[in-house]
């Protein structure tokens, strides 16, 4: 078990950070495809078959559009808001494909499912699905929301395009979604009528009810045509009354209709009142609307072939957003073969959608009552063994590709699937990472689902397992909930080397975050049981864990006693690979105490040892702090190899957090070149990469990189602004050497505050008694005292 201590980003990708001036200000650029700057995205999802009539609505959303010559738009937000089922999404997509090539600079996408039974899109996770189709690289997007928001609106500012902003439920998941030019247009759709929008924003509300009748019927023949003979006005009236005149509902209807020419129209007509009348008995008749659109829903369910409708509400125990053939496939303890067959039954009664060749999602009214029929149609037995299956499916399928994308973490060991459950193979890093970005958003909710339905079992191994299946670019919070989960369910059932190993995780993630006090404690804890159980294996990893937070703290003595202590034990059960890390991590702790020659033998050792098997992560940050070493003697062209091999490592793994963290050294080495432009570059992208990772201490030690360059360029007032920012978060985060450090150099920039900082610093760094920390204080002190 080892910490990711390294950060990355691509250098690929990096940019040139610009002239700055007092504060500091980062900007991604993007290439679009005609080289004017950013991709052209093409979201909207494929336009509506059969979609009639709504001309006065489409005439207001006419309304709102400008002149064909650029000028701004009348509004820059339209609203359309209406009951469920009314037909809001239908009607913002025929009209956003009609007009889309008024916005040349693209159309974006979004289904925010703030009606779902589930957990709606946050801002958060939509601005970064915007971002990336912007094409901003998923490393570099931050995790900040304000901060996402504001390069959103930054990428926007000159640009036409078309948002539409599916099924919103609150403001909150709209407003930073808004470009905020007048030449972008967002199409916002909800049930509500967010009335912050229109008296903030200015929104153009445009309200949608029920189809009048003609429309309706129209609808239902258009639906219907070359399917059956022509059916008669009259009685497509009377459906059309049953279906509450609710483009949703009247869409069921009709592809019921369609599938069954053979029956009369009076036969289906009767089936639906017979329906109707059924739920008129169990509804309190409240939601009239309401109440219509789950009558149709419930006369298509009891005409679906038995295995369909089995499929259909076992679907609605599913946590997540949408699903794949694999997950269904355990879900419902089917073959395969024949789940494809079932879920094509689904997509062809309108009642489920496909996405992607192998990927479903419901409407929110059709997965909420999938979830009711469920409830009511599957006895608790078989509900729970359903639940069982899709857990145990995500286990395995994650613990495969935990073995792709974190090799050197210990396995659980885990007992064979259960009978129906067949977990896919990944066969290769880049396939296991793939299905791991895909099912991310699923992850979180599924540990839920198990915690509610008291599945301990499966909470804390499902927490254990996908600390290691993580995807290398996913942020670290959602797995923090997942880990805290995982505690309690361990704790509940008494397995003491199962907490102490999330405990692990928990401090390792915290780490992350540079949450130093928490992760410090999490590892004690973990200590604690290692040592109570006589696991020396696990003893070994939380002391190598307490090391690293020893040396993010700069307590260096104590940081190489735990790594020799950690090295040790992993020795005497002859890992060696376990006991490389230990060296390596010696290592840096011996370069930030000044004792190269040391720190380059042990660095030297560890990457032999690592090369070995190739494990590449240990090779990466070996590589990197012998760069470091290199760059301090001032071997600057084998620092640069160096740190250039281990960003290429971190690439190969598309790890944001190595990536990131190795920009640092390599920008530190071209600085020492001479290569100014590339050096601000890679620090640039440092910045950017650990911002969205939520490391504010990285990012700050990457705007130290960028002060150190434009004070090598001789351009004071630039360096000093990201000295005075590093300092600035430094102090936030109660990190006394790197403030000071950076502080040390601001004085330099900055020569009437010089006397101020080099005070604040010198106190400082009182508390640190190794060479380098000690040189520095005399330094500083000998500058303060000079007449």
């Amino acid at each position: 078990m080892s910490a990711e201590n390294e950060l990355s980003g691509s250098a690929r990708d990096a940019v040139q950070a610009g002239s700055i001036s007092g504060g500091v200000h980062f900007h991604d650029h993007v290439t679009r495809p005609d080289g004017s700057g950013g991709r052209v995205p093409r979201q909207l999802p494929a336009d509506v078959r059969g979609f009639v009539n709504r001309a006065a609505e489409l005439d207001q959303l006419n309304a709102v559009l400008p002149g064909e010559d650029g000028t701004p738009l009348v509004v820059s937000v339209c609203l359309i808001a209406g009951t469920a089922g009314a037909g809001k999404t239908s009607l913002a997509l025929r009209w956003a494909h009609r007009v889309q090539e008024r916005f040349p600079d693209g159309q974006l996408y979004i289904n925010l499912r703030g009606y779902d039974p589930g957990e709606p899109v946050t801002a958060r996770e939509a601005l970064h699905r915007f971002l990336s189709a912007l094409g901003v690289p998923a490393q570099g997007i931050p995790d900040d929301p304000e901060a996402a928001s504001a390069l959103y609106r930054s990428l926007l500012a000159d640009r036409r395009v078309l948002i539409v902003l599916d099924n919103a439920a609150t403001v909150a998941q709209v407003r930073p979604l808004l470009p905020g030019n007048s030449h972008s247009l967002t199409v916002v759709t909800s049930r509500g009528r967010l009335s912050g929008l229109a008296i903030r924003d200015g929104a153009h509300r445009l309200t949608l009810g029920t189809l009048p009748e003609p429309e309706a019927v129209a609808l239902l023949r258009a639906v219907t045509a070359g399917y059956r003979p022509e059916d008669d006005t009259g009685k497509l009236a009377e459906l059309a009354r049953l279906c509450a005149r609710l483009p949703l509902a009247l869409r069921i209807a009709a592809e019921r209709a369609a599938t069954h020419p053979h029956l009369t129209l009076d036969d289906l007509i009767a089936d639906l009142r017979d329906e109707s009348a059924l739920w008129d008995a169990l509804s309190t008749g409240d939601e009239d609307e309401a109440e219509a659109v789950r009558t149709v829903f419930a006369w298509s369910y009891r005409s679906l072939p038995p295995e369909a409708a089995r499929l259909f509400r076992l679907l609605g125990l599913h946590p997540g957003r949408e699903f794949g053939i694999g997950a269904t496939t355990a879900l419902a303890g089917t073959p395969a073969r024949r789940t494809r067959q079932l879920l094509d039954i689904l997509v062809g009664a309108h009642i489920l959608e496909q996405t992607a060749p192998d990927r479903y999602e419901f409407h929110d009214l059709l997965r909420a009552y999938a979830t009711d029929q469920a409830q009511r149609d599957e006895t608790s037995e078989d509900r729970r063994a359903a639940l069982r299956r899709l857990l145990d499916w995500y286990l395995h399928a994650a613990a495969g590709a935990a073995e792709w994308i974190q090799p050197a973490e210990r396995p659980l060991p885990l007992t064979p699937p259960l009978e129906g459950v067949i977990p896919p193979a990944f066969g290769n890093y880049d396939r296991a990472v793939d299905w791991s970005e895909r099912e991310h958003a699923t992850f979180l909710p599924l540990i839920r689902s198990a915690e509610a339905a008291q599945e301990d079992r499966y909470a804390w191994l499902l927490s254990d397992v996908l600390w290691s299946a993580k995807a290398p670019s996913a942020t670290i919070h959602d797995w923090l909930v997942a880990g805290e989960i995982g505690v309690r369910a361990v704790r509940r059932l008494g397995n003491r080397q199962g907490e102490a190993r999330l405990l692990d995780y928990l401090g390792m993630g915290h780490m992350k975050l540079h949450a130093l006090t928490e992760s410090r404690h999490c590892h004690e804890a973990a200590l604690t049981v290692w040592r109570e159980l006589g696991d020396h294996r696990g003893e070994a990893e939380s002391l190598n864990l307490l090391g690293l937070v020893e040396l993010r703290t700069r307590r260096l003595d104590a940081a190489q006693e735990h790594f020799e202590r950690a090295g040790l034990l992993f020795r005497e059960r002859g890992e060696r690979q376990r006991e490389a890390m230990t060296l390596a991590n010696r290592a840096a702790a011996l370069l930030q105490a000044g004792h190269l020659p040391q720190a380059a033998e042990d660095a030297g050792a560890a990457l032999a040892i690592h090369r070995e098997p190739e494990v590449r992560r240990s090779v990466g940050n070996a590589l990197r702090i012998l760069s470091e070493i290199h760059c301090a003697q001032g071997e600057i062209e084998a620092a640069l190899g160096l740190a250039e091999e281990a960003l290429e490592i971190a690439l190969d793994l598309r790890s944001p957090v190595m990536e990131g963290y190795w920009l640092i050294t390599l920008g530190d080495a071209q600085r020492e070149a001479g290569q100014h432009a590339d050096a601000l570059a890679s620090y640039q992208r440092s910045a950017t990469l650990h911002r969205r990772l939520g490391n504010r201490s990285r990012e700050a030690m990457a705007w130290h990189g960028a002060g150190q360059t434009y004070r090598a360029m001789d351009r004071a007032a630039e360096a000093a602004g990201f000295f005075r920012q590093a300092a600035m978060t430094h102090r936030d985060l109660g990190d006394g050497w790197h403030e000071a450090v950076s502080l040390a150099a601001l004085a330099d920039m900055a020569p009437t505050e010089a006397v101020t900082h080099l005070t604040r610093a010198e106190g400082l760094l009182t508390g640190f008694a190794d060479p380098r920390a000690v040189a520095l204080r005399e330094v500083i002190g000998a500058r303060l005292r000079r007449p």
